[in-house]
Protein backbone atom coordinates (compact mmCIF):
# COMPACT_ATOMS: atom_id res chain seq x y z
CA UNK A 1 0.00 0.00 0.00
CA UNK A 2 1.44 3.48 -1.00
CA UNK A 3 2.02 6.03 1.35
CA UNK A 4 0.55 9.66 0.96
CA UNK A 5 1.35 12.89 2.12
CA UNK A 6 -0.51 15.15 4.01
CA UNK A 7 -0.85 18.58 5.43
CA UNK A 8 -2.95 19.85 8.40
CA UNK A 9 -4.50 23.41 8.35
CA UNK A 10 -6.37 24.45 11.74
CA UNK A 11 -4.64 21.37 13.00
CA UNK A 12 -6.25 21.76 16.71
CA UNK A 13 -4.60 19.26 19.47
CA UNK A 14 -4.15 16.83 16.32
CA UNK A 15 -7.18 14.63 16.47
CA UNK A 16 -7.35 14.70 12.59
CA UNK A 17 -3.25 14.22 12.68
CA UNK A 18 -3.40 11.50 14.06
CA UNK A 19 -6.59 9.84 12.57
CA UNK A 20 -4.62 10.62 9.50
CA UNK A 21 -1.49 8.86 10.73
CA UNK A 22 -3.89 5.38 11.92
CA UNK A 23 -4.82 5.79 8.23
CA UNK A 24 -1.33 5.23 6.77
CA UNK A 25 -0.88 9.19 5.40
CA UNK A 26 2.91 10.41 6.42
CA UNK A 27 2.07 14.43 8.05
CA UNK A 28 4.60 17.00 6.78
CA UNK A 29 3.32 20.07 7.68
CA UNK A 30 0.27 21.50 10.18
CA UNK A 31 -0.30 25.05 11.09
CA UNK A 32 -1.96 25.40 14.33
CA UNK A 33 -2.47 29.65 15.85
CA UNK A 34 -3.86 28.84 19.62
CA UNK A 35 -0.81 27.96 21.17
CA UNK A 36 -1.72 25.63 24.45
CA UNK A 37 -2.82 23.37 21.24
CA UNK A 38 -0.12 23.61 18.96
CA UNK A 39 2.39 22.56 22.11
CA UNK A 40 -0.67 19.55 22.74
CA UNK A 41 0.37 19.07 18.96
CA UNK A 42 3.63 19.29 19.56
CA UNK A 43 4.29 16.92 22.13
CA UNK A 44 1.61 14.08 20.54
CA UNK A 45 3.72 14.62 16.75
CA UNK A 46 6.97 15.98 17.15
CA UNK A 47 8.32 15.20 13.61
CA UNK A 48 5.71 17.29 12.26
CA UNK A 49 6.87 20.38 11.07
CA UNK A 50 4.40 22.76 12.77
CA UNK A 51 3.65 26.40 12.18
CA UNK A 52 2.50 27.43 15.44
CA UNK A 53 0.76 31.13 14.02
CA UNK A 54 -2.31 32.67 12.39
CA UNK A 55 -2.87 30.67 9.15
CA UNK A 56 -3.31 34.32 8.19
CA UNK A 57 0.32 35.06 8.46
CA UNK A 58 1.87 31.61 6.50
CA UNK A 59 3.34 32.10 2.86
CA UNK A 60 2.12 28.30 1.30
CA UNK A 61 5.34 28.84 0.12
CA UNK A 62 6.87 28.34 3.58
CA UNK A 63 5.34 25.07 3.26
CA UNK A 64 6.19 23.60 0.30
CA UNK A 65 10.11 24.83 0.95
CA UNK A 66 10.17 23.21 4.53
CA UNK A 67 8.51 20.25 2.94
CA UNK A 68 10.53 19.67 0.01
CA UNK A 69 7.39 19.88 -1.90
CA UNK A 70 6.74 20.79 -5.53
CA UNK A 71 3.83 22.40 -6.29
CA UNK A 72 1.07 19.80 -7.08
CA UNK A 73 3.11 16.89 -5.18
CA UNK A 74 1.23 16.92 -2.26
CA UNK A 75 -1.65 14.35 -1.75
CA UNK A 76 -4.22 15.78 0.97
CA UNK A 77 -4.71 18.62 2.18
CA UNK A 78 -7.05 18.83 4.90
CA UNK A 79 -8.58 21.46 6.93
CA UNK A 80 -10.98 22.25 9.40
CA UNK A 81 -11.29 26.19 9.96
CA UNK A 82 -12.98 27.20 12.95
CA UNK A 83 -16.59 26.30 13.41
CA UNK A 84 -18.05 28.62 15.95
CA UNK A 85 -19.91 31.00 13.54
CA UNK A 86 -21.86 28.15 11.35
CA UNK A 87 -22.86 25.97 14.66
CA UNK A 88 -25.93 25.60 15.86
CA UNK A 89 -24.89 26.53 19.38
CA UNK A 90 -23.14 29.97 18.17
CA UNK A 91 -25.16 32.80 19.94
CA UNK A 92 -24.34 36.67 19.51
CA UNK A 93 -22.30 38.61 17.10
CA UNK A 94 -20.74 36.14 14.49
CA UNK A 95 -17.09 36.59 14.26
CA UNK A 96 -17.54 36.92 10.46
CA UNK A 97 -13.64 37.52 9.82
CA UNK A 98 -12.84 34.15 11.44
CA UNK A 99 -15.27 32.66 9.34
CA UNK A 100 -14.02 33.71 6.33
CA UNK A 101 -10.66 32.07 7.31
CA UNK A 102 -12.98 29.05 5.01
CA UNK A 103 -11.91 31.18 2.03
CA UNK A 104 -8.62 31.25 3.12
CA UNK A 105 -8.16 28.06 2.89
CA UNK A 106 -8.05 28.53 -1.32
CA UNK A 107 -5.14 30.05 -1.05
CA UNK A 108 -3.30 27.67 -0.05
CA UNK A 109 -5.13 24.97 -2.55
CA UNK A 110 -3.75 27.69 -5.02
CA UNK A 111 -0.24 27.18 -4.35
CA UNK A 112 0.07 24.04 -3.18
CA UNK A 113 -2.45 21.88 -5.91
CA UNK A 114 -3.07 19.17 -3.51
CA UNK A 115 -4.66 16.11 -5.17
CA UNK A 116 -7.65 15.88 -2.76
CA UNK A 117 -8.59 18.29 -0.18
CA UNK A 118 -10.54 17.06 2.48
CA UNK A 119 -12.77 20.03 4.23
CA UNK A 120 -14.38 19.53 7.81
CA UNK A 121 -16.66 21.48 9.80
CA UNK A 122 -20.42 21.48 11.37
CA UNK A 123 -23.63 21.10 9.29
CA UNK A 124 -24.50 24.59 9.91
CA UNK A 125 -21.69 25.49 6.92
CA UNK A 126 -23.43 23.90 4.48
CA UNK A 127 -25.97 26.79 4.45
CA UNK A 128 -23.59 29.78 4.65
CA UNK A 129 -23.25 32.11 1.51
CA UNK A 130 -19.10 31.09 1.59
CA UNK A 131 -19.59 27.63 0.95
CA UNK A 132 -20.89 28.18 -3.03
CA UNK A 133 -17.88 30.81 -3.56
CA UNK A 134 -15.36 28.09 -1.62
CA UNK A 135 -17.33 25.67 -4.65
CA UNK A 136 -17.36 27.78 -7.39
CA UNK A 137 -13.04 28.57 -6.56
CA UNK A 138 -12.59 24.85 -6.15
CA UNK A 139 -13.84 24.21 -9.74
CA UNK A 140 -13.05 26.77 -11.18
CA UNK A 141 -9.14 25.72 -10.40
CA UNK A 142 -9.65 22.09 -11.40
CA UNK A 143 -11.72 19.89 -8.58
CA UNK A 144 -14.60 17.54 -8.89
CA UNK A 145 -16.81 18.14 -5.57
CA UNK A 146 -18.38 15.47 -3.31
CA UNK A 147 -20.28 16.54 -0.29
CA UNK A 148 -22.37 14.95 2.84
CA UNK A 149 -23.09 15.32 6.08
CA UNK A 150 -21.83 12.61 7.99
CA UNK A 151 -22.07 10.93 11.69
CA UNK A 152 -19.13 10.38 13.48
CA UNK A 153 -21.11 7.19 14.95
CA UNK A 154 -20.87 5.74 11.03
CA UNK A 155 -17.63 5.42 11.65
CA UNK A 156 -17.47 3.54 14.82
CA UNK A 157 -16.84 6.56 17.41
CA UNK A 158 -18.85 6.66 20.35
CA UNK A 159 -20.45 9.61 20.33
CA UNK A 160 -23.12 11.15 17.79
CA UNK A 161 -21.46 14.13 15.87
CA UNK A 162 -22.72 14.79 12.32
CA UNK A 163 -20.30 17.16 10.30
CA UNK A 164 -20.47 18.62 7.03
CA UNK A 165 -17.55 17.15 4.78
CA UNK A 166 -16.52 18.00 1.47
CA UNK A 167 -13.62 15.56 -0.66
CA UNK A 168 -12.59 18.15 -3.43
CA UNK A 169 -10.63 16.20 -5.98
CA UNK A 170 -8.05 17.30 -8.81
CA UNK A 171 -9.62 16.60 -12.24
CA UNK A 172 -6.41 14.20 -13.13
CA UNK A 173 -6.75 11.89 -10.40
CA UNK A 174 -8.13 9.09 -12.04
CA UNK A 175 -11.56 8.26 -10.16
CA UNK A 176 -15.36 8.52 -10.67
CA UNK A 177 -17.61 7.34 -7.95
CA UNK A 178 -21.50 8.20 -7.66
CA UNK A 179 -22.04 5.95 -4.73
CA UNK A 180 -22.48 6.75 -0.97
CA UNK A 181 -18.73 8.23 0.51
CA UNK A 182 -18.92 5.81 3.69
CA UNK A 183 -19.05 3.22 0.28
CA UNK A 184 -15.81 4.13 -0.19
CA UNK A 185 -14.16 2.59 3.65
CA UNK A 186 -12.30 -0.94 3.17
CA UNK A 187 -14.40 -4.16 4.53
CA UNK A 188 -12.05 -4.21 7.18
CA UNK A 189 -12.95 -1.24 8.90
CA UNK A 190 -15.93 -1.42 11.26
CA UNK A 191 -18.32 0.90 10.73
CA UNK A 192 -20.91 -0.25 13.57
CA UNK A 193 -21.96 2.57 16.26
CA UNK A 194 -19.87 2.32 19.44
CA UNK A 195 -21.52 2.71 22.67
CA UNK A 196 -20.18 4.57 25.79
CA UNK A 197 -20.22 1.42 27.68
CA UNK A 198 -17.35 0.12 25.45
CA UNK A 199 -15.55 3.52 25.49
CA UNK A 200 -15.90 3.57 28.83
CA UNK A 201 -14.70 -0.30 29.40
CA UNK A 202 -11.76 0.46 26.57
CA UNK A 203 -10.72 3.26 29.02
CA UNK A 204 -10.86 1.49 32.57
CA UNK A 205 -9.01 -1.34 30.84
CA UNK A 206 -5.91 0.92 29.41
CA UNK A 207 -6.13 3.53 31.36
CA UNK A 208 -2.70 4.78 33.38
CA UNK A 209 -3.16 5.40 37.47
CA UNK A 210 -1.32 8.84 37.12
CA UNK A 211 -3.43 10.02 34.34
CA UNK A 212 -3.11 14.02 34.37
CA UNK A 213 -6.61 14.06 32.87
CA UNK A 214 -8.38 12.23 35.24
CA UNK A 215 -9.61 14.71 36.61
CA UNK A 216 -13.65 16.42 36.88
CA UNK A 217 -14.71 19.97 37.26
CA UNK A 218 -15.29 20.32 40.79
CA UNK A 219 -18.83 21.13 41.93
CA UNK A 220 -20.56 23.28 44.83
CA UNK A 221 -22.24 21.52 47.11
CA UNK A 222 -25.91 22.51 45.47
CA UNK A 223 -24.85 21.43 42.14
CA UNK A 224 -23.51 18.10 43.40
CA UNK A 225 -26.86 17.56 45.18
CA UNK A 226 -28.16 18.38 41.84
CA UNK A 227 -26.14 16.04 39.75
CA UNK A 228 -26.84 12.98 42.58
CA UNK A 229 -30.58 13.89 42.35
CA UNK A 230 -30.57 12.75 38.36
CA UNK A 231 -31.31 9.18 38.28
CA UNK A 232 -29.60 6.92 35.47
CA UNK A 233 -30.37 8.03 32.12
CA UNK A 234 -32.39 11.00 32.82
CA UNK A 235 -31.51 15.02 32.73
CA UNK A 236 -32.94 17.73 34.06
CA UNK A 237 -36.26 17.13 33.91
CA UNK A 238 -36.12 14.44 36.08
CA UNK A 239 -34.99 16.60 39.32
CA UNK A 240 -37.47 17.38 41.85
CA UNK A 241 -38.41 21.01 42.12
CA UNK A 242 -35.86 21.92 45.12
CA UNK A 243 -33.12 21.15 42.61
CA UNK A 244 -34.39 22.79 39.55
CA UNK A 245 -32.90 26.26 38.37
CA UNK A 246 -34.90 29.30 38.05
CA UNK A 247 -33.51 29.65 34.55
CA UNK A 248 -34.61 26.31 33.76
CA UNK A 249 -38.29 26.90 34.63
CA UNK A 250 -38.50 29.76 32.58
CA UNK A 251 -36.97 28.11 29.47
CA UNK A 252 -39.96 25.22 30.02
CA UNK A 253 -38.65 22.99 27.21
CA UNK A 254 -36.50 24.87 25.12
CA UNK A 255 -34.30 23.51 22.85
CA UNK A 256 -31.07 25.21 24.00
CA UNK A 257 -31.12 24.00 27.34
CA UNK A 258 -32.81 20.77 26.89
CA UNK A 259 -29.81 18.74 27.68
CA UNK A 260 -28.21 20.34 30.10
CA UNK A 261 -27.62 18.40 33.36
CA UNK A 262 -28.00 15.39 31.59
CA UNK A 263 -26.65 11.66 31.97
CA UNK A 264 -24.26 9.91 29.35
CA UNK A 265 -26.57 6.74 28.35
CA UNK A 266 -24.21 3.68 28.47
CA UNK A 267 -25.78 1.63 25.95
CA UNK A 268 -25.84 4.58 22.95
CA UNK A 269 -23.35 6.56 21.69
CA UNK A 270 -22.52 9.03 23.38
CA UNK A 271 -23.79 12.89 22.47
CA UNK A 272 -20.97 15.59 20.65
CA UNK A 273 -18.63 16.10 22.89
CA UNK A 274 -18.30 20.45 22.96
CA UNK A 275 -15.74 22.87 23.83
CA UNK A 276 -17.49 22.20 27.53
CA UNK A 277 -17.65 18.47 27.69
CA UNK A 278 -16.99 17.73 30.88
CA UNK A 279 -19.50 20.94 32.35
CA UNK A 280 -22.42 19.20 33.54
CA UNK A 281 -24.66 22.77 33.32
CA UNK A 282 -23.83 22.99 29.61
CA UNK A 283 -24.96 19.30 28.30
CA UNK A 284 -25.30 15.46 28.70
CA UNK A 285 -21.99 15.81 30.13
CA UNK A 286 -22.73 13.82 33.80
CA UNK A 287 -21.46 10.16 33.94
CA UNK A 288 -23.50 7.38 33.56
CA UNK A 289 -24.01 6.03 36.64
CA UNK A 290 -21.48 8.14 38.87
CA UNK A 291 -22.52 11.56 40.48
CA UNK A 292 -19.91 13.72 38.94
CA UNK A 293 -19.09 15.39 35.37
CA UNK A 294 -17.46 13.65 32.40
CA UNK A 295 -13.50 13.82 33.28
CA UNK A 296 -11.18 15.20 30.82
CA UNK A 297 -10.34 11.61 29.55
CA UNK A 298 -13.61 10.52 29.31
CA UNK A 299 -14.43 12.87 26.77
CA UNK A 300 -10.87 12.36 25.01
CA UNK A 301 -12.07 8.46 24.42
CA UNK A 302 -15.33 9.45 23.32
CA UNK A 303 -13.35 11.47 20.63
CA UNK A 304 -11.59 8.37 20.45
CA UNK A 305 -7.88 9.87 21.50
CA UNK A 306 -5.38 6.97 22.21
CA UNK A 307 -5.28 6.68 26.24
CA UNK A 308 -1.67 8.11 26.18
CA UNK A 309 -2.27 11.02 24.02
CA UNK A 310 -1.00 13.91 26.09
CA UNK A 311 -2.45 17.44 26.35
CA UNK A 312 -1.05 20.35 27.32
CA UNK A 313 -2.67 23.47 29.16
CA UNK A 314 -5.29 24.82 32.04
CA UNK A 315 -8.28 22.75 32.53
CA UNK A 316 -10.62 24.97 30.56
CA UNK A 317 -7.97 24.95 27.51
CA UNK A 318 -7.98 20.86 27.25
CA UNK A 319 -11.92 21.01 27.59
CA UNK A 320 -11.61 23.62 24.48
CA UNK A 321 -9.40 21.21 22.45
CA UNK A 322 -10.99 18.01 22.93
CA UNK A 323 -14.18 19.25 21.62
CA UNK A 324 -13.03 21.11 19.27
CA UNK A 325 -11.03 18.03 17.64
CA UNK A 326 -11.86 16.05 14.65
CA UNK A 327 -12.91 12.27 16.42
CA UNK A 328 -9.31 10.24 15.51
CA UNK A 329 -11.08 7.59 14.29
CA UNK A 330 -13.45 9.28 12.02
CA UNK A 331 -10.76 11.23 10.75
CA UNK A 332 -8.75 7.85 10.29
CA UNK A 333 -11.95 6.93 8.41
CA UNK A 334 -11.99 10.09 5.94
CA UNK A 335 -8.49 9.44 5.21
CA UNK A 336 -9.43 5.63 4.01
CA UNK A 337 -11.76 7.09 1.63
CA UNK A 338 -8.55 9.38 0.51
CA UNK A 339 -6.67 6.36 0.20
CA UNK A 340 -9.40 4.83 -1.96
CA UNK A 341 -9.84 7.84 -4.23
CA UNK A 342 -5.98 8.06 -4.66
CA UNK A 343 -5.93 4.73 -5.39
CA UNK A 344 -7.45 5.36 -8.81
CA UNK A 345 -10.17 2.09 -7.75
CA UNK A 346 -13.19 2.58 -10.17
CA UNK A 347 -17.01 2.36 -8.83
CA UNK A 348 -16.98 -1.47 -9.64
CA UNK A 349 -13.90 -2.40 -8.15
CA UNK A 350 -14.96 -0.61 -4.77
CA UNK A 351 -18.32 -2.71 -5.01
CA UNK A 352 -17.40 -5.76 -5.79
CA UNK A 353 -14.74 -5.69 -2.33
Amino acid sequence: MPTYSAVDLFAGAGGATQGLRDAGFRMLAAVENDQEAAETYRRNHPRVRLFAQDIRTVEPQEILTATQLSQGGLDLLKACPPCQGFSSLATGVVDERRNDLVLDTFRFVEALRPRIVLLENVPGLARDRRLPELDRMLTDSGYRLRTSVLDAARFGVPQRRKRFICFAVRKDVPFSFDGHLIDLLPSSFQTAPRTARQALAHLARHRRSDDPLDVHRSSSAAVQARIAAIPVGGNRFDLPEEHQLDCHKRLANARNASSSYGRVKLDEPAPTMTTRCTTPACGTFIHPTLDRGLTLREAAAFQTFPVTYQFHGHYGSIERQIGNAVPVRMAKGLGLIASTILGGEDRDAIMSR
